[in-house]
C-alpha cells in the first residue's frame, strides 16, 4: 500500500499514462459483475463496513445503512479507538488511494451515497452526501483527504465531459463546498491559489467562482488579495473574479483598489463583461463615496459604444415591420447583454437607497450642457420607474435641466434609439412622468412632457400607442391653455410620425369636439386640421365616420343662433376645406383619382357656399370667414380649382360692395359733408373709383329705418364698412396667388381716394354732439384699417411708384393717428369697430350697447393697468405711463407740447392708442421691408451735407416710429416668452389678440426676417446716432439747448429705444441656443460685426460676438433717454451671455452702467418708471463689478453724503441719478446686494490656509464696515421704505453673518486674536442701530416695520449665543460679561415704557467681553452692548418690558 502511494507522487506523464491503462483494465475486470459489493478486506473497506457504508463496484452507488451523522460518528470513534491510532489514518487513507485509483470508483466516492429501504422512514429527507463528503466532515481525516483530492485533480484537467455530462474536476471541486469546519484553512488556500495558477481556463473560472462556499469569512482577505492580483495578470478572469469579490467579505482599502482598477478599464470591456463588472462597482459602494464612484461611473460607462450599431435599427425596424414576430427575430445577445447590464443597475437603485439617490445627484451635479448622456435621461427614468420614494425628486431635477437646456430632443430620441428594449419596461412610468411634466408651469418642461408622448407613440406598440393618445386628449380637455396648446401640436405631429395608428385612435380625438366652447381660435383650427387629416387622408374609406361626424358638427354650428358657436362653425369649415382642396390636388394621378378631385373639389365649393351664406347675415362672422379664407389662400393650402372658383366671385362683390365711381357720388342725408379724400392721383376726367366709406358707415350707423326700408325694398345688399377690410385682404390674396405676386390688377386701390369728410376737428371739436364724436372716430378707425391693409399688400412691389404710394400712405396713417387721439380725448365712452374678429375680442355678444362698451373699456383700463405692473420689468412702451406719454408716444403731434404747459387734469385726459391695438387691423410681417428706405431728416441735411432732398417721399421720423413700434410689440410677443410661469387661471388669450397672423408663423420664420432687417435697422441706428451727436455739438445741453426742436427730440429719442429694444428682443430669443438655429445666431452677429470691420471672413461665432458687443458699445456717447441706456446695457449683457467666455465684458458692462449712473439725465426722466429703471440699471452695475464692495462704499460714503450737504431738490454730484427722490432705491439695492455677496463668501474651515483665513478676514471686514455706513444713513432718511429694507435686509446679513462669518472667526481666533475682536465690535455697533430701529418701529406702531422685528432679534439672540460659543471654544470665556442697555429710538433718544416709568427699572441686557466693546463702554456709559448679545439676551430677559411699552 505504501508503496502504491509513492508511486502515485513520483511517477510522470508516461507512468500516469500506464496507470490508466491498468485503471482500465481492472474497470474492464470489474465490469462483469457490477453492483456487487467490494470485497477487498483492506483497512479502508473493512473501517467503512463497520461504521455503516458498503462500497459497490461499477455504476452503482455506495450504500448508507446509517444516518450520516452516526456514520461520521462511528467512523471518528474507530479511527481514535484503534490500537494503532494515528498510523491507522495513514493506512486508512491509503486504503481510500488505492479504492479510487479505479476512475468508476473515484466517481462513486464523490457522488451521494444510496440509502438502504430499511432507513428511508426513519430519515427526515432522502438527500445524502457523498463518501469524500462525509469523510471531510471528520476532523482527523480532513487534512489527508483534501491533500488527496488536489493530488487527484489534475489527472482530469484535460479530460473531456463524460457522457452522463459530469465533469470530474467540477465533482472534486463540489466536495469542498459548505464544510462544517476547515481544520487547516490556511493550507486549503494556499493549495487552491496553486491549483488556480495551473488550471486550464475553463476550471479556473469553476474554482474561482466557487471560492465564497469553500472558504471561510477569515480566508476572504487573503484570498480578495490573491484574486486582485490575479486580476491584472489575467484579465479573461475579469468577470469571475469580480463575481467572487463581490461575494466577499473584503476591507474598504481592497475595494477601492480592486474598483479603481476595474473603473480605468471599463471603456475597454466586452459587453458581455459589463453586467458582472457593473455589479462589483455598485456592490463595492459606501454612504461616503457613494456619489464620487456614481459620477465616475456615469463618467465612464458608455453603452452606446458597446451596443452594435444594427441595434440602433432595430426599433426602427419594428417600426417598419408588417407582424410583431419580424422585430422579435432581430434581438441578440447584445440585447440580452444589455438587458442584463440594467437588471443589475435596477437591482441596485430598487434596494439600495443610497445609490439611487447618489445616482440623481451626480446627474443633477452635471454643469455643461454638452455632458450630458444618454445614460443620463436613461437612468433617472429607470429610479423613476423602480423606487416610489423617489419621484418627486427626480420630477425637480428634470424640470432644472429641461428649463436650463440640458435635456433637448435630440438627447431624448438618442436614449429612446439606444435604450429602447430597457425603455420598453418602463413605459407606464414614462406615461406618468409626461403627465405631471404637463402639469408644469413652465412651457420649456410641458414642451418636454409632450416629446415623451411623441417618442413612446412612435417606439412602442399600439397598447400604449393608444394610451398616448388618451392622454393627449385628457390634456386638451383639462382647460390650461398651455397644455391645450402643447397637447394639440403633439397629437399634429404623431399623425406626421404614424397617420395609420393614429387612425386607428381617431375615436378618442372625436372625443374633442364635446370640448369646443372653451378653447381658443387657434386651438379650434389645430382640432379641426387634426380631425381634417384623418378624415380626409389615405384610406378615406376607414375615416368616414370621421367625415360623417364633422359635417354633423360644422353645420350644427354654422346654423346655430348663438354667435360664438357660427364663429366656431366658420373655423371648422375653412380648416377643413383647406385639408379637402390639399388632399384633391395632391392626388390627381389616376383617373379614378381625378374624378374623386373633381367630387372633392365640388364638395368644397359646395361647403364655402354653406359659409358664406350662413355668415352674411352678421358682419363679424363675415369679416371673420374672410380673414380665415385669407389666411388659408395665404398658407398656399387651397387647390388651384377651387382658388378659380374664389377669384371669379370675390373681384365682383368686392367692386359692388365697396368701390364706386368718382363721378357717381353717393346721396343722402349724411351728418357731415362728403368729400373725397387721400386720392394719390388727381381724376380730371373722373372716371376714378373711390372707396365708398362714409356712406356705408352711415347706413349702417345713423340712418333712419325708412332708408334701410328703402335700401331693402329696391334689393341693394346691405354691407358693412367692418367687412371692408378683411374683404380687401383676402381679394389681395387670391389676386396674389393667381399671379405669382403681382397686384397690377388691383393696383388701382392703392391709390384711390376715400369718401370721408374734413377729418381736422379744428375748433368745431367741442361743438360735436356725442354721437357726432363717435361716428368720427368709427370713420377715422376703419380708415385707418384700410389704409393698414393697403399697405401690408403693396408693400413688397418693386417698382417705385409704388414704393412711393406706399410711403405715402404710411404717412397718411400716422397723421390720421394724431387726428384720432383728439378725438378719442373728448369721447371718453366709445367703443371702436371691431378690426380682429377672433373669438376672444368678441366675447359671445357683439359690441354696441353702451353697458358693454362701459365694461368693455373698464376691462381694458384695468388690464392695462395689470399690464403694466407686470411688464415693467421689460419697460415695454405700450406700458408706459402717462408722464413719459410725450417721450415714447407712437404718434406725436404738437399737443405734446400743449399737454406739458397744461393742467393735470388735461394731461390725464390724453389718450394713447397702444389701448386700443386690439382694434387696429394687423401689419403682415413683409410690411417691414419698408424700413429699407433711408432715413434722411432736415437736421443732418443742414448741418452735414448742406443741400436740399431730392426725393419725393422719404421715410420719415413719425413714420419710422410707426415701423419701429409696431416691430417691437411684434417680436416682445413672439420671441420674449410670455411669462415663466403659465398662470393657473385661464385668460382670455389677451397676448394673441391682435397678432393672430404673427402666431401661424414660426417664431424661427420671424427671427429670419428680423435678421434680415438688421441692415436697415443699423442704418437707422447709426443716423440716429449722428443726429444726436450733432445735438450735443450745436446744444452743448440737450435740454437748454435754443435751436431744439422738442417734438422731433422725442420723436428720435423713442425710435432710438425701439430699435435697442428690438435688438434686445432678438438676440434674447432662447431660440438662438438650439442646434439648428446657430447658422442664423451667425448671420445675425456677421451683419453686425461687417459694420465695425468689413472684408473679413470666415470668423468665429466669438470673435462675430465681440466685435457686435463693441459695435454696440459704441453708441453710449449719444444715448438720449435712462431707458435707452438700460436697454443698452441689457443688450450688451444678452451678447456676452451668447459668448462662451461671458466674464470677459462684465467689466465693460459696469463701467458702462456706471457711466450711466453718473450722467445728468432730462428732468422729464424723473417718474415711477425711472425709479424701476434706476432700481434695474443699479443692480446690474452691483453684479458686475469687480468688487460689489468697494462700489458700495462708494456709493454710501461718496454720493450720499454729497446728497445730504447739497440743497433739497438737488442731486449728488458724483451720481447726479442720487437724489432724495431715488435714495430709497439705492439703499434698498446696496442693502439687497451686500447681503447677496456676503452670503456667497464660504464657511471657513480649519483645513484653509492661513493666508486664506486672512483673506476673508479682510473681506468681512469691509461688509461690515460696509454695513455700518448703510445702517447710520438711516439717522438721515428715516422714511418708511429706508427702515422697512433696514429690518429686513438687516436680518438677512445678520443670518448670513451667523452661518459663514462665524465659522471662520472659531478657526482665526486664536491667531487672529485682535482681528476677530475688532470685528466683533464694529459689528456690535450695528446690531445696536438695528435694536434701535426695532425700538423706533413699535413707537410708532408702524405693522409693516413691526412685523420683522421679532425675526430680527431671534437671529440678533442666535448671534448672542453663536458668540459665546466661539469664545468657549477658544478659551476665552472671560471676555462675555453683561451689561445694560436701554430701548432708544434712532435718535438715541431713551425709550421709556410704562413699567420702567413706574418703578425706574432698567432693563437689562447680556454683553460681550471687554475686549470686544471697549470702545463701546467708553463712548456710551450705560450702554455697553457688546455683540449681538446685548439684543438677545434683552430679548430673553426683558421680554414683558418691551411689550409693555406698546
Amino acid at each position: 500500500m505504501v508503496s502504491k502511494r509513492r508511486l502515485s507522487k513520483s511517477e510522470d506523464r508516461e507512468d500516469t499514462t500506464k496507470a490508466r491503462e491498468k485503471q482500465l483494465s481492472k474497470k474492464t475486470k470489474k465490469s462483469q459483475a457490477p453492483g456487487e459489493v467490494e470485497d477487498n478486506d483492506n483497512v479502508f473497506v473493512r473501517l467503512l463496513k463497520i461504521s455503516g457504508i458498503f462500497l459497490k463496484t461499477g455504476e452503482s452507488q455506495n450504500q448508507l445503512a446509517v444516518d450520516q451523522i452516526v456514520f461520521q460518528k462511528k467512523l471518528f470513534q474507530t479511527l481514535r479507538k484503534h490500537p494503532s491510532y494515528p498510523k491507522i489514518i495513514e493506512e486508512f487513507v491509503n486504503g481510500l488511494e488505492s479504492y479510487i485509483e479505479d476512475q468508476d470508483n473515484f466517481r462513486n466516492c464523490l457522488l451521494s451515497c444510496e440509502r438502504l429501504q430499511e432507513e428511508d422512514a426513519s430519515l427526515g429527507t432522502s438527500y445524502s452526501k457523498s463518501l469524500i463528503k462525509l469523510l471531510l466532515g471528520i476532523d482527523i481525516l480532513q487534512p489527508a483527504i483534501i491533500k488527496t483530492l488536489f493530488e487527484k485533480l489534475p489527472e482530469f484537467f484535460f479530460e473531456n465531459v463524460n457522457g452522463d455530462g459530469i465533469s470530474m474536476p467540477r465533482l472534486i471541486i463540489s466536495q469542498l463546498k459548505w464544510l462544517d469546519e476547515i481544520v487547516d484553512s490556511k493550507d486549503l488556500t494556499t493549495r487552491i491559489m496553486q491549483l488556480i495558477s495551473i488550471a486550464p481556463v475553463d476550471l479556473q473560472h469553476d474554482i474561482i467562482t466557487s471560492l465564497p462556499e469553500i472558504l471561510g469569512d477569515p480566508q476572504h482577505a487573503e484570498v480578495g488579495k490573491e484574486l486582485s492580483d490575479l486580476l491584472v495578470e489575467k484579465t479573461l478572469l475579469t468577470v469571475p473574479i469580480l463575481d467572487v469579490l463581490s461575494s466577499l467579505r473584503l476591507g474598504p482599502e481592497l475595494l477601492c483598489k480592486v474598483r479603481q482598477m476595474v473603473m480605468s478599464k471599463l471603456s475597454s470591456v466586452r459587453l458581455d463583461d459589463l453586467p458582472v463588472i457593473i455589479k462589483f462597482i455598485l456592490h463595492s459602494i459606501t454612504a461616503a463615496n457613494a456619489l464620487e464612484v456614481i459620477s465616475e461611473l456615469r463618467d465612464k460607462l458608455d453603452v452606446q459604444h458597446c451596443i452594435l450599431p444594427s441595434l440602433f435599427l432595430a426599433p426602427q425596424i419594428k417600426l417598419n415591420s408588417k407582424g410583431p414576430g419580424s422585430f422579435l427575430s432581430q434581438e441578440s445577445s447584445g440585447q440580452n447583454c444589455v438587458v442584463l447590464l440594467f437588471d443589475v443597475i435596477k437591482s441596485a437603485v430598487r434596494y439600495e437607497k443610497t445609490i439611487s439617490e447618489a445616482w440623481i445627484k451626480a446627474i443633477d451635479n452635471i454643469a455643461s450642457v454638452s455632458a450630458h448622456k444618454t445614460l443620463d435621461l436613461a437612468m433617472l427614468i429607470i429610479i423613476y420607474s423602480t423606487n416610489t420614494q423617489t419621484k418627486k425628486h427626480i420630477e425637480r431635477v428634470l424640470r432644472n435641466k429641461i428649463r436650463l437646456g440640458c435635456f433637448q430632443e435630440d438627447l431624448l430620441q438618442s436614449t429612446f434609439y439606444i435604450h429602447y428594449v430597457v425603455l420598453k419596461d418602463a413605459c407606464p412610468s414614462i406615461l406618468s412622468l409626461a403627465q405631471s411634466l404637463f402639469h408644469s408651469q413652465d412651457q420649456s418642461v410641458i414642451s418636454f412632457g409632450s416629446l415623451l408622448y411623441k417618442y413612446v407613440f412612435k417606439f412602442f406598440d399600439t397598447y400604449y400607442q393608444q394610451e398616448v393618445v388618451a392622454a393627449l386628449v385628457t390634456h386638451i380637455c383639462s382647460g390650461r391653455d398651455a397644455e391645450v396648446d402643447t397637447a394639440l401640436d403633439s397629437l399634429l405631429e404623431l399623425i406626421a410620425v404614424n397617420p395609420s395608428a393614429m387612425r386607428l385612435n381617431a375615436v378618442f380625438v372625436k372625443g374633442i369636439l364635446d370640448y369646443l366652447d372653451s378653447m381658443s381660435p387657434e386651438q379650434i383650427r389645430k382640432l379641426f386640421y387634426l380631425l381634417s387629416t384623418l378624415a380626409f387622408g389615405k384610406q378615406q374609406e376607414a375615416s368616414s365616420h370621421i367625415q360623417d361626424d364633422m359635417y354633423l358638427v360644422i353645420r350644427k354650428q354654422l346654423s346655430s343662433t348663438v354667435f360664438k358657436y357660427k364663429l366656431i362653425g366658420i373655423i371648422g369649415a375653412v380648416t377643413m376645406v383647406g385639408i379637402m382642396a390639399a388632399d384633391s390636388e395632391s392626388s390627381q394621378v389616376t383617373q379614378g383619382r381625378a374624378a374623386l378631385s373633381s367630387e372633392r373639389c365640388a364638395q368644397v365649393t359646395s361647403l364655402l357656399q354653406l359659409v358664406h351664406s350662413c355668415s352674411e347675415q352678421s358682419p363679424q362672422a363675415s369679416a371673420l370667414y374672410y380673414d380665415e379664407f385669407a389666411n388659408l389662400i395665404q398658407g398656399g393650402k387651397l387647390a388651384p380649382k377651387a382658388l378659380e372658383w374664389v377669384g371669379q366671385t370675390i373681384f365682383d362683390d368686392f367692386q359692388d360692395a365697396f368701390v364706386v365711381d368718382f363721378c357717381a357720388a353717393p346721396e343722402g342725408d349724411f351728418p357731415f359733408p362728403l368729400k373725397a379724400l387721400y386720392g394719390l392721383e388727381e381724376y380730371s376726367d373722373g372716371d376714378g373709383i373711390v372707396i365708398n366709406l362714409l356712406p356705408l358707415l352711415f347706413s349702417q350707423d345713423l340712418a333712419k329705418d325708412g332708408a334701410q326700408k328703402t335700401s331693402q325694398e329696391s334689393g341693394q345688399k346691405f354691407v358693412s364698412p367692418m367687412c371692408l377690410a378683411p374683404y380687401f385682404r383676402l381679394l389681395r390674396l387670391c389676386v396674389e396667388r393667381q399671379h405669382n405676386g403681382n397686384l397690377e390688377e388691383i393696383d388701382g386701390l392703392l391709390d384711390c381716394p376715400i369718401f370721408l369728410t374734413d377729418l381736422e376737428p379744428g375748433v368745431r371739436l367741442e361743438s360735436l354732439s356725442a354721437e357726432e364724436r363717435s361716428f368720427m372716430c368709427s370713420l377715422l378707425f376703419l380708415t385707418l384699417n384700410w389704409f393698414r391693409e393697403v399697405v401690408s399688400a403693396f408693400c413688397q412691389q418693386t417698382s417705385p411708384e409704388m414704393k412711393g404710394k406706399v410711403l405715402t400712405r404710411l404717412k397718411h396713417i400716422v397723421e390720421l393717428q394724431e387726428v384720432l387721439e383728439k378725438y378719442l380725448a373728448v369721447t371718453p365712452n366709445y367703443v371702436p369697430p371691431l378690426a380682429n374678429f377672433d373669438l376672444e375680442t368678441l366675447d359671445v355678444t357683439p359690441c354696441g350697447t353702451p353697458a358693454v362698451s362701459a365694461q368693455l373699456r373698464k376691462k381694458g383700463k384695468k388690464g392695462g393697468k395689470k399690464q403694466q405692473k407686470v411688464d415693467d420689468s421689460k419697460i415695454s412702451c405700450d406700458t408706459l405711463p402717462k408722464e413719459d406719454n410725450s417721450e415714447y408716444d407712437p404718434a406725436p403731434s404738437d399737443k405734446s407740447q400743449l399737454d406739458k404747459e397744461s393742467s393735470g387734469m388735461e394731461g390725464k385726459m390724453s389718450v394713447s392708442l397702444q389701448n386700443y391695438h386690439t382694434f387696429f387691423r394687423e401689419l403682415d410681417i413683409e410690411v417691414f421691408s419698408i424700413l429699407h428706405c433711408g432715413l434722411v431728416t432736415k437736421s443732418i441735411l443742414d448741418t452735414e451735407l448742406h443741400t436740399e432732398a431730392t426725393e419725393v417721399v422719404q421715410l420719415g421720423p413719425p413714420e419710422l416710429l410707426f415701423l419701429l413700434e409696431d416691430l417691437s410689440q411684434k417680436l416682445e410677443n413672439m420671441l420674449v416668452p410670455a411669462a415663466k410661469r403659465v398662470p393657473f387661471f385661464k385668460t382670455k388669450g389677451s397676448r394673441k389678440i391682435g397678432f393672430s397672423r404673427l402666431h401661424q408663423r414660426a417664431a424661427q420664420e420671424i427671427a429670419h426676417c428680423v435678421v434680415q432687417l438688421l441692415t436697415p435697422m443699423c442704418n437707422h441706428l447709426e443716423n440716429i446716432h449722428n443726429y444726436f451727436q450733432c445735438l450735443a455739438t450745436e446744444n452743448c445741453s440737450v435740454a437748454d439747448g435754443p435751436a431744439l426742436k422738442v417734438r422731433e427730440y422725442h420723436i428720435m429719442s423713442s425710435c432710438y429705444q425701439r430699435l435697442l429694444q428690438i435688438f434686445h428682443g432678438l438676440f434674447a430669443w432662447s431660440g438662438f441656443s438650439e442646434l439648428e438655429n446657430h447658422r442664423l445666431l451667425y448671420l445675425a452677429v456677421e451683419i453686425l460685426a461687417n459694420r465695425l470691420k468689413q472684408g473679413e471672413r470666415d470668423q468665429s461665432v466669438e470673435e462675430l460676438l465681440s466685435q457686435s458687443f463693441s459695435y454696440f458699445q459704441n453708441f453710449h456717447q449719444s444715448i438720449p433717454s435712462f431707458q435707452c441706456a438700460l436697454y443698452l446695457i441689457r443688450l450688451l449683457m444678452v451678447l456676452a451671455e451668447k459668448s462662451r467666455a461671458p466674464s470677459q465684458n462684465k467689466e465693460k458692462i459696469a463701467s458702462l452702467a456706471k457711466q450711466f449712473l453718473c450722467r445728468a439725465w432730462p428732468p422729464a426722466e424723473k417718474s415711477s418708471v425711472f425709479n424701476d429703471q434706476l432700481h434695474a440699471l443699479l443692480c446690474i452695475y452691483l453684479e458686475h463689478v469687480d468688487s460689489t464692495l468697494k462700489a458700495i462704499e462708494e456709493i454710501a460714503g461718496v454720493g450720499v453724503p454729497e446728497l445730504i450737504s447739497s440743497p433739497k431738490d438737488a442731486s449728488s454730484s458724483t451720481f447726479p441719478t442720487l437724489t432724495r427722490h431715488t435714495f430709497v432705491i439705492f439703499f434698498r439695492v446696496m442693502m439687497a446686494e451686500l447681503e447677496k455677496t456676503v452670503k456667497g463668501i464660504e464657511a471657513g474651515t480649519a483645513a484653509d490656509s492661513q493666508q486664506v483665513h486672512e483673506e476673508k478676514l479682510v473681506y468681512w471686514n469691509m461688509a461690515v464696515r460696509d454695513f455700518s455706513i448703510l445702517l447710520n444713513l438711516v439717522k438721515v432718511f428715516d422714511s418708511h421704505a429706508v427702515l422697512h429694507a433696514c429690518l429686513k435686509y438687516g436680518r438677512l446679513f445678520v443670518e448670513a453673518f451667523l452661518k459663514q462669518c462665524m465659522p471662520l472667526l472659531d478657526f482665526s481666533f486664536k491667531k487672529h486674536r485682535e482681528d476677530v475682536l475688532s470685528l466683533l465690535e464694529a459689528f456690535q455697533l450695528n446690531t445696536r442701530l438695528l435694536h434701535h430701529v426695532c425700538g423706533h418701529s413699535k413707537i410708532h406702531q408702524d405693522t409693516g416695520l413691526t412685523s420683522h422685528v421679532p425675526l430680527l432679534k431671534k437671529s440678533l439672540e442666535l448671534l448672542v449665543c453663536r458668540v459665546k460659543a466661539m469664545l468657549v471654544l477658544n478659551n476665552c470665556r472671560e471676555a462675555f460679561w453683561l451689561g445694560n442697555l436701554k430701548n432708544r429710538d434712532l435718535q438715541g433718544e431713551e425709550i421709556l415704557s410704562q413699567n420702567s416709568q413706574e418703578s425706574a427699572a432698567d432693563e437689562s441686557e447680556a454683553d460681550e467681553s471687554p475686549q470686544v466693546s471697549q470702545s463701546g463702554a467708553a463712548e456710551g456709559g450705560d450702554e455697553d452692548e457688546g455683540d449681538e448679545a446685548s439684543d438677545g439676551e434683552k430679548q430673553r430677559e426683558s421680554n414683558e418690558s418691551d411689550d409693555s411699552s406698546e
